[in-house]
């Protein structure tokens, strides 16, 4: 496996555990204040599919960012 096929599959890795992690987190704070399975439910799916989405670019601009060595974002 190439370098960059195996940093995407890292990405990949990443995302889908962070969204199982959301997925539950969602799921628990909606049905512990609305005490609705059905509701709790509807925003497990809902939010955390949109921000998993927007986590897995957020991470490919900082892969791009981090491989560019970008001034402004180096630490030593």
């Amino acid at each position: 496996m190439t370098n960059k096929l195996i940093a995407l599959e890292n990405i990949m890795t990443k995302t889908l555990t962070f969204a199982a992690l959301h997925f539950t987190v969602a799921f628990s704070v909606a049905y512990i204040m609305t005490g609705s399975i059905v509701i709790g439910g509807a925003i497990a799916l809902v939010e955390p599919a949109i921000n998993t989405i927007v986590y897995y670019f957020h991470e490919k601009v900082w892969s791009n960012i981090e491989n560019q060595n970008w001034p402004a974002f180096q630490t030593g």
